[in-house]
């Protein structure tokens, strides 16, 4: 691909040659469908349009030092479209399904996965809709998943280098006892308001917290949150947090680094007993925090000034991008190729 320079791209999308898409009518799923459109026809009394039904994940390829093209748990993101589906009543994609969409999109479209050491990426998205008509508020009884790629960098424009954040206390993001540990649309609408303030205030995030007391923190925009201390990672529970697979891998690595790892509740107070802070997720990988402003307390929490990420989040990262690409083994068992 002579006309895209890899090592500037954005994490945007670009236009790639094909998309695949199955139906699931009359209770079953159909057969992976190749298309090269890159939109769909969809009745105007669609239930994704209408209540909501809709979910989405997000997963990465890599292209190694070898030329073999990686994949990165894919399992866990279709384990976590199912719960998804779940949880807002739609068809569950079965693994099968998944991965033969994985697959195929991928060797479609294998002129655009990035060059081995070019920081680049080819991000793949997998979408569930309900495309099914209903005007009264219930489930659809017809589906549509779809799958497409696009060659990504870095989430945040800074890439692995430390970003400010803000104390989001003006909205929330989710609710404890709604959609906020699925990957659904509407949790990402809820964080517009907060997200797009925070970029216009110079931030490339906000942190949210817990709906209920205001007290704990919750997700880090559209990242997991962590914190280090005393050799110990520590990463936000809740029930209204997306389980991040990002943040699943962190937590195994950083025990097979002879880490202690602590998943529980975090108060905005104990921001300032970390010595590294960051935010993880599969298009940010890691991200590291510099600082954290709670303007409203008028307090902020600092955590580099060098402008460089602290030893640890830097190790984390290192290792976790080096399996991703095959350089470093992947003991876990995490990684699939593209056949």
């Amino acid at each position: 691909m002579e006309n895209i320079n890899w090592g500037e791209l954005p994490f945007g999308y670009v236009k790639t040659d094909y998309n695949v898409r199955s139906y699931y009518r009359n209770g079953k799923w159909g057969a992976l469908e190749v298309s090269s459109e890159e939109t769909i026809n969809i009745h105007i009394a669609a239930t994704a349009l209408h209540y909501g039904q809709e979910s989405f994940e997000g997963l990465k390829a890599f292209r190694g030092k070898d030329g073999k093209i990686r994949l990165f748990r894919w399992q866990e993101n279709a384990k976590r479209m199912r719960n998804s589906a779940i949880g807002v009543r739609m068809a569950q994609v079965p693994d099968e399904l998944f991965y033969e969409a994985i697959q195929k999109v991928i060797k479609l479209n294998e002129r655009f996965v990035p060059p081995y050491g070019s920081g680049a990426s080819l991000y793949l998205r997998p979408l569930l809709i309900g495309s099914g008509p209903q005007v009264g508020v219930k489930p659809a009884n017809e589906y549509l998943f779809m799958m497409f790629v696009t060659p990504v960098g870095p989430y945040f424009k800074e890439g692995f280098k430390p970003v400010k954040m803000k104390i989001e206390r003006e909205f929330d993001r989710a609710a404890p006892l709604g959609t906020g540990s699925i990957k659904v649309g509407g949790n990402y609408a809820a964080s517009l308001n907060a997200l797009h303030n925070a970029h216009e205030e110079g931030y490339a995030s906000a942190l949210f917290l817990d709906a209920r007391e205001k007290k704990y923190i919750d997700e880090a925009g559209p990242a997991n949150f962590f914190g280090i201390k005393n050799n110990t990672y520590i990463t936000p529970k809740s029930n209204s947090i997306l389980p991040s697979i990002t943040n699943m891998s962190l937590i195994d690595i950083a025990q097979d680094m002879g880490m202690n790892v602590e998943r529980r509740s975090i108060t905005v107070d104990e921001l300032g007993t970390f010595e590294e802070a960051g935010a993880c997720g599969t298009a940010a990988v890691i991200s590291p925090i510099a600082k954290i402003d709670d303007i409203a307390n008028g307090k902020s929490y600092v955590y580099t000034e060098s402008g460089e990420a602290g030893p640890v989040s830097t190790a984390l990262y290192k290792q976790l991008q080096g399996i991703q690409t095959g350089d470093v083994e992947d003991k876990f068992g995490w990684v699939d190729f593209v056949e």
